[in-house]
Protein backbone atom coordinates (compact mmCIF):
# COMPACT_ATOMS: atom_id res chain seq x y z
CA UNK A 1 0.00 0.00 0.00
CA UNK A 2 1.58 3.44 -0.82
CA UNK A 3 2.42 5.85 1.68
CA UNK A 4 0.41 9.42 1.43
CA UNK A 5 2.84 12.16 0.43
CA UNK A 6 2.33 15.35 2.24
CA UNK A 7 2.12 18.59 0.08
CA UNK A 8 3.73 21.77 1.67
CA UNK A 9 2.58 25.14 0.59
CA UNK A 10 5.48 27.37 -1.20
CA UNK A 11 6.64 29.70 0.73
CA UNK A 12 7.15 33.34 -1.47
CA UNK A 13 9.52 34.69 0.97
CA UNK A 14 11.34 32.09 1.48
CA UNK A 15 11.36 31.90 -2.60
CA UNK A 16 12.40 35.32 -2.97
CA UNK A 17 15.48 35.53 -0.34
CA UNK A 18 16.72 31.82 -1.78
CA UNK A 19 16.98 33.87 -5.28
CA UNK A 20 17.09 37.21 -6.47
CA UNK A 21 14.21 38.48 -8.64
CA UNK A 22 14.99 37.89 -12.58
CA UNK A 23 13.02 40.94 -14.80
CA UNK A 24 13.29 39.59 -18.49
CA UNK A 25 16.99 37.94 -18.84
CA UNK A 26 18.27 40.34 -15.60
CA UNK A 27 18.75 40.19 -12.22
CA UNK A 28 16.93 43.14 -10.36
CA UNK A 29 19.38 44.80 -8.32
CA UNK A 30 18.78 48.35 -5.89
CA UNK A 31 19.55 51.72 -7.85
CA UNK A 32 22.44 53.46 -6.56
CA UNK A 33 20.31 56.68 -6.80
CA UNK A 34 16.77 56.68 -5.97
CA UNK A 35 14.05 58.27 -7.19
CA UNK A 36 13.94 61.04 -4.25
CA UNK A 37 17.66 61.32 -4.13
CA UNK A 38 17.50 62.11 -8.08
CA UNK A 39 15.20 64.43 -8.23
CA UNK A 40 16.50 66.80 -4.92
CA UNK A 41 19.79 66.76 -6.92
CA UNK A 42 18.26 68.06 -9.92
CA UNK A 43 16.08 70.48 -7.93
CA UNK A 44 19.34 71.85 -6.58
CA UNK A 45 21.00 71.85 -9.95
CA UNK A 46 17.95 74.11 -11.51
CA UNK A 47 18.08 76.57 -8.54
CA UNK A 48 22.35 76.89 -8.74
CA UNK A 49 21.71 77.09 -12.89
CA UNK A 50 18.65 79.96 -12.00
CA UNK A 51 21.34 81.98 -9.48
CA UNK A 52 23.62 81.86 -11.85
CA UNK A 53 21.86 82.83 -15.27
CA UNK A 54 19.80 85.05 -13.37
CA UNK A 55 21.74 86.68 -10.87
CA UNK A 56 22.06 90.08 -12.49
CA UNK A 57 17.73 90.57 -12.22
CA UNK A 58 18.07 90.64 -8.48
CA UNK A 59 18.17 94.14 -7.59
CA UNK A 60 15.18 94.84 -10.05
CA UNK A 61 13.16 91.97 -8.73
CA UNK A 62 14.24 93.29 -4.76
CA UNK A 63 13.36 96.89 -5.54
CA UNK A 64 9.92 95.62 -7.12
CA UNK A 65 8.86 93.62 -4.34
CA UNK A 66 9.56 95.99 -1.68
CA UNK A 67 7.35 98.73 -3.81
CA UNK A 68 4.89 96.36 -3.96
CA UNK A 69 4.41 95.08 -0.57
CA UNK A 70 4.93 98.87 0.91
CA UNK A 71 1.83 100.12 -1.87
CA UNK A 72 -0.37 97.00 -1.52
CA UNK A 73 -2.96 98.57 0.61
CA UNK A 74 -3.14 101.48 -2.66
CA UNK A 75 -3.57 98.39 -5.11
CA UNK A 76 -6.35 96.95 -2.79
CA UNK A 77 -8.17 100.28 -3.22
CA UNK A 78 -7.52 100.49 -6.67
CA UNK A 79 -8.51 96.91 -7.37
CA UNK A 80 -11.71 96.50 -5.56
CA UNK A 81 -13.30 100.66 -4.35
CA UNK A 82 -12.84 101.62 -8.05
CA UNK A 83 -13.13 98.43 -9.99
CA UNK A 84 -10.03 98.80 -12.10
CA UNK A 85 -9.48 94.87 -11.85
CA UNK A 86 -6.06 92.80 -11.39
CA UNK A 87 -4.67 94.45 -15.25
CA UNK A 88 -5.91 97.86 -14.53
CA UNK A 89 -5.26 98.54 -10.68
CA UNK A 90 -1.47 97.46 -11.78
CA UNK A 91 -1.28 99.48 -14.91
CA UNK A 92 -2.22 102.95 -12.68
CA UNK A 93 -0.21 102.30 -9.51
CA UNK A 94 2.79 101.54 -12.41
CA UNK A 95 2.10 105.12 -14.14
CA UNK A 96 1.49 106.62 -10.88
CA UNK A 97 5.04 105.52 -9.66
CA UNK A 98 7.13 106.63 -13.24
CA UNK A 99 4.80 110.21 -12.92
CA UNK A 100 5.11 111.34 -9.26
CA UNK A 101 7.95 109.18 -8.38
CA UNK A 102 10.86 108.61 -10.69
CA UNK A 103 10.57 110.95 -13.20
CA UNK A 104 11.24 113.81 -9.96
CA UNK A 105 13.94 112.15 -8.60
CA UNK A 106 15.61 111.49 -11.92
CA UNK A 107 15.37 115.14 -12.74
CA UNK A 108 16.88 116.09 -9.85
CA UNK A 109 19.99 114.13 -10.18
CA UNK A 110 20.59 114.73 -13.30
CA UNK A 111 19.98 118.56 -12.01
CA UNK A 112 22.80 117.34 -9.02
CA UNK A 113 25.14 116.34 -11.64
CA UNK A 114 25.39 119.07 -13.87
CA UNK A 115 25.89 121.49 -10.87
CA UNK A 116 28.70 118.65 -9.74
CA UNK A 117 29.97 119.53 -13.36
CA UNK A 118 30.25 122.87 -12.87
CA UNK A 119 32.23 122.32 -9.27
CA UNK A 120 34.53 120.12 -11.14
CA UNK A 121 35.36 122.58 -14.34
CA UNK A 122 36.35 125.51 -11.20
CA UNK A 123 38.62 123.29 -9.35
CA UNK A 124 40.22 122.48 -12.36
CA UNK A 125 40.53 126.14 -13.21
CA UNK A 126 42.11 126.99 -10.40
CA UNK A 127 44.39 123.76 -10.11
CA UNK A 128 45.62 125.40 -13.37
CA UNK A 129 46.11 129.28 -13.10
CA UNK A 130 45.08 129.20 -9.10
CA UNK A 131 42.90 131.38 -7.13
CA UNK A 132 42.88 134.19 -4.13
CA UNK A 133 41.28 132.79 -0.92
CA UNK A 134 37.56 133.62 -0.89
CA UNK A 135 36.62 136.96 1.00
CA UNK A 136 34.37 135.35 3.41
CA UNK A 137 36.89 132.91 4.39
CA UNK A 138 38.81 135.58 5.11
CA UNK A 139 36.93 137.95 7.44
CA UNK A 140 36.49 134.80 9.64
CA UNK A 141 37.45 135.99 13.26
CA UNK A 142 40.52 134.45 14.46
CA UNK A 143 40.94 132.14 11.89
CA UNK A 144 40.71 133.53 8.68
CA UNK A 145 44.15 134.59 8.30
CA UNK A 146 45.13 130.80 9.18
CA UNK A 147 42.66 129.73 6.45
CA UNK A 148 43.94 132.63 3.88
CA UNK A 149 47.94 131.14 4.31
CA UNK A 150 46.75 127.50 3.92
CA UNK A 151 44.59 128.72 1.07
CA UNK A 152 47.35 129.74 -0.93
CA UNK A 153 49.72 127.11 0.29
CA UNK A 154 47.91 124.18 -1.00
CA UNK A 155 44.70 125.12 -2.55
CA UNK A 156 45.23 128.88 -4.47
CA UNK A 157 48.63 127.90 -5.99
CA UNK A 158 48.46 126.35 -9.39
CA UNK A 159 48.24 122.67 -9.21
CA UNK A 160 47.16 122.75 -6.00
CA UNK A 161 44.41 120.81 -6.05
CA UNK A 162 45.84 117.75 -8.24
CA UNK A 163 48.89 117.58 -5.35
CA UNK A 164 45.64 117.21 -2.99
CA UNK A 165 43.72 115.00 -5.08
CA UNK A 166 46.26 112.41 -5.99
CA UNK A 167 47.56 112.32 -2.29
CA UNK A 168 44.14 110.91 -1.14
CA UNK A 169 43.15 109.31 -4.09
CA UNK A 170 45.74 108.59 -5.78
CA UNK A 171 44.42 109.77 -9.26
CA UNK A 172 45.50 113.07 -11.01
CA UNK A 173 42.37 115.49 -11.09
CA UNK A 174 42.13 114.76 -14.63
CA UNK A 175 41.24 111.36 -14.46
CA UNK A 176 38.48 112.15 -12.07
CA UNK A 177 37.14 114.36 -14.20
CA UNK A 178 37.15 111.72 -17.18
CA UNK A 179 35.72 109.50 -14.80
CA UNK A 180 33.09 111.71 -13.80
CA UNK A 181 32.18 112.89 -17.48
CA UNK A 182 32.56 108.83 -18.54
CA UNK A 183 29.98 108.43 -15.76
CA UNK A 184 26.69 108.86 -17.46
CA UNK A 185 27.32 105.85 -18.90
CA UNK A 186 26.13 104.07 -16.66
CA UNK A 187 22.77 106.06 -17.03
CA UNK A 188 21.80 102.98 -19.20
CA UNK A 189 22.71 100.42 -17.01
CA UNK A 190 20.00 102.15 -14.47
CA UNK A 191 17.75 102.59 -17.35
CA UNK A 192 17.83 99.04 -17.46
CA UNK A 193 17.11 98.31 -14.39
CA UNK A 194 14.33 100.54 -13.50
CA UNK A 195 12.78 99.14 -16.49
CA UNK A 196 13.34 95.26 -15.46
CA UNK A 197 11.89 96.86 -12.05
CA UNK A 198 9.09 98.37 -13.40
CA UNK A 199 7.94 94.96 -15.54
CA UNK A 200 8.50 93.01 -12.53
CA UNK A 201 6.53 95.66 -10.28
CA UNK A 202 3.74 95.24 -12.87
CA UNK A 203 3.57 91.34 -12.65
CA UNK A 204 3.21 91.43 -8.78
CA UNK A 205 0.72 94.21 -8.70
CA UNK A 206 -1.88 92.02 -10.91
CA UNK A 207 -0.61 88.82 -9.15
CA UNK A 208 0.68 89.21 -6.22
CA UNK A 209 -1.81 87.75 -4.33
CA UNK A 210 -1.43 84.48 -6.16
CA UNK A 211 2.13 84.49 -5.69
CA UNK A 212 1.48 84.95 -2.07
CA UNK A 213 -0.74 82.86 -1.86
CA UNK A 214 1.42 79.83 -3.29
CA UNK A 215 4.34 80.97 -0.98
CA UNK A 216 1.75 79.97 2.26
CA UNK A 217 1.19 77.02 0.61
CA UNK A 218 4.66 76.23 0.95
CA UNK A 219 5.17 77.87 4.04
CA UNK A 220 3.10 76.16 6.08
CA UNK A 221 4.97 72.48 4.80
CA UNK A 222 8.14 74.24 6.21
CA UNK A 223 6.99 75.91 9.33
CA UNK A 224 3.52 74.88 9.84
CA UNK A 225 3.48 76.45 13.23
CA UNK A 226 5.80 79.94 12.95
CA UNK A 227 4.69 80.46 9.31
CA UNK A 228 1.37 81.93 10.17
CA UNK A 229 3.19 84.59 12.59
CA UNK A 230 6.10 85.34 10.48
CA UNK A 231 4.93 85.71 7.08
CA UNK A 232 2.37 88.35 8.30
CA UNK A 233 5.55 90.71 9.98
CA UNK A 234 7.38 90.62 6.59
CA UNK A 235 5.09 93.28 4.87
CA UNK A 236 4.48 94.93 8.01
CA UNK A 237 8.36 95.60 8.66
CA UNK A 238 9.18 96.30 4.80
CA UNK A 239 5.86 98.99 4.34
CA UNK A 240 7.06 100.56 7.86
CA UNK A 241 10.86 100.59 6.77
CA UNK A 242 9.99 101.89 3.55
CA UNK A 243 7.48 104.44 4.74
CA UNK A 244 9.33 105.88 7.46
CA UNK A 245 12.44 106.18 5.98
CA UNK A 246 12.45 106.47 2.19
CA UNK A 247 9.36 108.89 1.73
CA UNK A 248 10.10 111.34 4.66
CA UNK A 249 13.70 111.18 3.30
CA UNK A 250 12.68 112.34 0.13
CA UNK A 251 10.21 114.91 2.18
CA UNK A 252 12.60 116.11 3.98
CA UNK A 253 15.17 117.05 0.88
CA UNK A 254 12.64 118.66 -0.99
CA UNK A 255 11.08 120.76 1.53
CA UNK A 256 15.15 121.69 2.94
CA UNK A 257 15.94 122.26 -0.62
CA UNK A 258 13.39 125.01 -0.61
CA UNK A 259 14.66 126.39 2.41
CA UNK A 260 18.50 126.22 0.55
CA UNK A 261 16.77 128.34 -2.13
CA UNK A 262 15.25 130.17 -0.21
CA UNK A 263 18.02 131.08 1.92
CA UNK A 264 20.76 131.86 -1.19
CA UNK A 265 22.77 128.37 -0.97
CA UNK A 266 24.77 128.11 -4.03
CA UNK A 267 23.38 124.63 -5.68
CA UNK A 268 20.33 124.02 -3.77
CA UNK A 269 19.24 121.34 -5.61
CA UNK A 270 22.67 119.62 -5.16
CA UNK A 271 22.33 120.15 -1.60
CA UNK A 272 18.83 119.00 -1.65
CA UNK A 273 19.35 116.03 -3.07
CA UNK A 274 22.59 115.28 -0.20
CA UNK A 275 19.98 116.15 2.25
CA UNK A 276 17.80 113.44 0.99
CA UNK A 277 20.09 110.80 0.89
CA UNK A 278 21.61 111.53 4.47
CA UNK A 279 18.17 111.97 6.09
CA UNK A 280 17.84 108.00 5.68
CA UNK A 281 20.77 108.07 8.16
CA UNK A 282 19.32 109.01 11.64
CA UNK A 283 21.02 112.12 12.61
CA UNK A 284 21.75 112.40 8.54
CA UNK A 285 19.90 115.60 8.36
CA UNK A 286 20.29 117.47 10.72
CA UNK A 287 23.86 117.53 10.42
CA UNK A 288 23.42 118.36 7.09
CA UNK A 289 21.47 121.82 7.27
CA UNK A 290 23.27 122.74 10.50
CA UNK A 291 26.38 122.32 8.29
CA UNK A 292 24.63 124.62 5.23
CA UNK A 293 23.56 127.15 8.21
CA UNK A 294 27.57 126.77 9.33
CA UNK A 295 28.56 127.87 5.90
CA UNK A 296 26.01 130.94 5.69
CA UNK A 297 27.06 132.60 8.31
CA UNK A 298 30.50 132.16 8.09
CA UNK A 299 29.78 133.66 4.63
CA UNK A 300 28.57 136.66 5.68
CA UNK A 301 24.78 136.00 5.80
CA UNK A 302 24.25 135.32 9.72
CA UNK A 303 20.79 135.91 9.03
CA UNK A 304 19.56 133.62 6.60
CA UNK A 305 21.95 130.98 8.28
CA UNK A 306 20.04 131.31 11.49
CA UNK A 307 16.87 131.18 10.00
CA UNK A 308 17.59 128.41 7.84
CA UNK A 309 18.88 126.02 11.36
CA UNK A 310 15.60 127.68 12.95
CA UNK A 311 13.55 126.55 9.88
CA UNK A 312 15.09 122.71 9.87
CA UNK A 313 14.94 122.17 13.66
CA UNK A 314 11.08 122.99 13.69
CA UNK A 315 11.05 120.89 10.37
CA UNK A 316 12.74 117.97 12.07
CA UNK A 317 10.74 118.22 14.95
CA UNK A 318 7.32 118.07 13.31
CA UNK A 319 8.42 115.43 11.48
CA UNK A 320 9.74 112.98 14.53
CA UNK A 321 7.23 113.96 16.65
CA UNK A 322 4.05 113.57 14.75
CA UNK A 323 4.51 112.59 11.27
CA UNK A 324 7.15 109.84 11.80
CA UNK A 325 5.44 108.27 14.33
CA UNK A 326 2.29 107.94 12.49
CA UNK A 327 3.59 106.65 9.16
CA UNK A 328 5.97 104.08 10.47
CA UNK A 329 4.12 102.52 13.32
CA UNK A 330 4.50 98.95 12.13
CA UNK A 331 5.81 96.12 14.76
CA UNK A 332 9.96 96.80 14.36
CA UNK A 333 11.85 100.09 14.82
CA UNK A 334 15.45 99.77 14.06
CA UNK A 335 18.11 100.74 15.94
CA UNK A 336 20.42 103.12 14.64
CA UNK A 337 23.52 100.51 14.11
CA UNK A 338 21.58 98.28 12.46
CA UNK A 339 20.06 100.88 10.18
CA UNK A 340 23.71 101.97 9.14
CA UNK A 341 25.19 98.57 8.40
CA UNK A 342 22.14 98.21 6.38
CA UNK A 343 22.19 101.15 4.45
CA UNK A 344 26.08 100.69 3.88
CA UNK A 345 25.85 97.25 2.85
CA UNK A 346 23.15 98.00 0.41
CA UNK A 347 24.67 100.38 -1.08
CA UNK A 348 28.35 98.54 -1.06
CA UNK A 349 26.39 95.69 -2.77
CA UNK A 350 23.52 97.03 -4.84
CA UNK A 351 24.39 100.64 -5.30
CA UNK A 352 21.74 102.91 -5.35
CA UNK A 353 18.68 100.48 -5.10
CA UNK A 354 20.68 99.23 -1.62
CA UNK A 355 19.20 102.27 0.09
CA UNK A 356 16.42 100.65 0.23
CA UNK A 357 16.70 96.87 -0.11
CA UNK A 358 19.39 97.00 2.93
CA UNK A 359 17.32 98.60 5.68
CA UNK A 360 14.50 96.37 4.73
CA UNK A 361 16.49 93.23 4.78
CA UNK A 362 17.88 94.75 8.03
CA UNK A 363 14.56 95.16 9.46
CA UNK A 364 13.27 91.42 8.65
CA UNK A 365 16.45 89.82 10.65
CA UNK A 366 15.54 92.08 13.82
CA UNK A 367 12.27 91.28 13.32
CA UNK A 368 13.22 87.65 13.44
CA UNK A 369 15.41 88.00 15.68
CA UNK A 370 12.85 89.53 18.64
CA UNK A 371 10.34 87.03 16.58
CA UNK A 372 12.67 84.56 18.17
CA UNK A 373 13.38 86.18 21.39
CA UNK A 374 9.67 86.17 22.05
CA UNK A 375 9.19 82.34 21.58
CA UNK A 376 11.82 81.58 23.97
CA UNK A 377 10.41 83.77 26.78
CA UNK A 378 7.67 82.32 26.06
CA UNK A 379 8.83 78.98 26.49
CA UNK A 380 10.48 80.16 29.77
CA UNK A 381 7.64 81.12 31.20
CA UNK A 382 5.72 77.87 30.36
CA UNK A 383 8.32 76.07 32.40
CA UNK A 384 8.19 78.13 34.99
CA UNK A 385 4.29 77.94 35.56
CA UNK A 386 4.96 73.97 35.56
CA UNK A 387 7.23 73.90 37.63
CA UNK A 388 5.15 76.13 40.08
CA UNK A 389 2.19 73.62 39.41
CA UNK A 390 4.43 70.79 40.72
CA UNK A 391 5.55 72.33 43.67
Amino acid sequence: MPKPTTTTEPNPAAALQQSPKQVGLRLHRPPLLTNISAARWLLLAIVAASIYFFHGFLVPVLAAMVIALASWPLRERAAHQLNLGRTGAATLLVLVLVCFLLIPIAMALIYAFRELRDWINWAIVVNSSGAPTPGWMVELPQVGDWLDQNWQTYVGRPGGISEIVQLVSGSNIGAIYRGAVTAGTLAFHLALTLLFMLITLFVLYRDGDRIVAQIDQVGRRILPDRWSRLSRVVPATISSTVTGMTLIAIGEGVILGIAYWLAGVPSPVTFGVITGFMALIPGGAPLSFTLVSAYLVASGTPFAGAALFIWGTCELFVVDKTIRPVLVGGPVKLPFLPTFFGLIGGVKTMGIVGLFVGPVLMALLVSIWREWQRELSEEEQRQDSKLIGLE
